[in-house]
C-alpha cells in the first residue's frame, strides 16, 4: 500500500536519441503497467513524475501529476539532451493535470496525450501515435468494478479489528449464563453483522452500481445495506437458533449495517468515470454527518440492548 519508484528517467529496454518518451507516475502499479504494455520488444524511455506514490488519475486531480511538476522533471531529469525529439506521451487520464500549451512554453516539449490504457499504447505508437476511438473512451465494467473490491476489503476488516475486542467483550454481558459462552456465542453473530455491512459496500454496492436506485453513491450503498440488515436479523433469528432480537438491538442493526455500507459505497466515486470532485464533496457534507448519527445511534441501541 506504499510502494513508490523514485522520481527520474528510466530506460526501458535499449533506447536511443530517437526512441519515445513516456510520462508515468511514481505509483509502482502504474509504473509496472506500463512497462508491461511496452514488453513486445520496443525500447523507450519512462520519465517518472513525483506524484507521492499516487496513481496518475488521482494524482492528476489532486495536482501533484500536473503542468509544474512535468516542466520540472523534464529539466532536472535532461531530457533535452537525452533525445533529438521534443516529443512526450502523457497518459489520457492525466490531462486533468497537466496543459500541454504551458508545458510546452516552459520546456520546449510538445504533449501528446496517450491513450486511456496502456495495453493500448502499441497500436497507439503503430498507429503515428494517433488513438483510435475506443482508445479515448474510459470504462467502468463490472469487471473493472469487481476488481476494486479486495483492496476495499482489506481497508474495510482492518479498521474493523480494532472494534472487535469491545463487541466481544460486551457480548459476554448478554443474557443469563457464562460470560466466555455469551462472549463467544452472541459476539461472533455480531461480528457476521459487520462483516455483512462491509459485503453490502464494498461488494454488493460496485457489483449492481449501475442498477441501484440514486445518484449519490452513499444512497446507492444504503439499499444493500437495508437488504443485507433484513437478511442478517432473519438468519439470526430463525437459522442460528438464537433469541429473537429484541426491538433495541433489530434497530441498531437497521441503523448501522446501512450507514457502513453507505459509507464504504463513497470509496468507490474516485474511481468511476462520472464523478467530480466538487460532486463529491458536496455528497460528503451531508451524507458523512448522517452516517456518523446513525452508526453513533445504532451503537447506543445495540449497547443498552444488552443490558435492559
Amino acid at each position: 500500500m506504499n510502494y513508490k519508484v523514485d522520481p527520474g528517467l528510466y530506460a526501458l529496454g535499449h533506447p536511443d536519441a530517437d526512441s519515445p518518451v513516456f510520462i508515468s507516475a511514481n505509483f509502482k502499479m502504474s509504473f509496472d503497467h506500463l512497462r508491461t504494455s511496452l514488453n513486445d520488444g520496443r525500447s523507450g524511455w519512462i520519465l517518472v513524475l513525483d506524484t507521492d506514490g499516487i496513481n496518475v488519475w488521482c494524482a492528476a486531480g489532486k495536482g501533484t501529476f500536473g503542468t509544474e511538476e512535468l516542466a520540472k522533471r523534464i529539466e532536472s531529469s535532461g531530457l533535452a539532451g537525452v533525445v533529438k525529439h521534443r516529443t512526450v506521451i502523457v497518459p489520457q487520464l492525466g490531462a486533468p493535470g497537466v496543459s500541454a500549451r504551458e508545458v510546452q512554453k516552459r520546456s520546449g516539449f510538445k504533449v501528446v496525450y496517450g491513450p486511456v490504457r496502456a495495453a493500448d499504447l502499441p497500436d497507439f505508437l503503430d498507429a503515428g501515435m494517433k488513438a483510435a476511438p475506443g482508445m479515448r473512451i474510459k470504462t467502468f465494467e463490472t469487471g473493472e468494478r469487481m476488481s476494486l473490491v479486495p483492496v476495499e476489503i482489506v481497508h474495510a476488516v482492518k479498521n474493523l479489528v480494532w472494534v472487535l475486542p469491545f463487541v466481544i467483550l460486551l457480548s459476554g454481558f448478554s443474557g443469563r449464563g457464562a460470560f466466555l459462552s455469551h462472549a463467544l456465542q452472541f459476539g461472533s453473530v455480531s461480528v457476521i453483522g459487520l462483516l455483512t455491512a462491509i459485503a453490502a459496500g464494498c461488494v454488493i454496492t460496485p457489483m449492481l452500481l449501475p442498477w441501484l436506485p440514486g445518484r449519490a453513491f452513499s444512497l446507492k450503498g444504503v439499499w444493500p445495506g437495508i437488504v443485507c440488515a433484513a437478511l442478517f436479523l432473519f438468519v439470526r433469528d430463525v437459522l442460528w437458533g438464537l433469541h429473537p432480537a429484541g426491538a433495541l438491538e433489530t434497530f441498531a442493526w437497521v441503523l448501522v449495517i446501512p450507514a457502513v455500507s453507505a459509507y464504504l459505497a463513497m470509496n468507490f466515486t474516485g474511481c468511476s468515470t462520472f464523478t467530480s470532485l466538487s460532486g463529491v464533496k458536496k455528497e460528503m457534507k451531508w451524507a458523512v454527518p448522517a452516517q456518523i448519527a446513525a452508526v453513533a445511534l445504532g451503537a447506543v441501541l445495540w449497547v443498552t440492548s444488552i443490558f435492559v
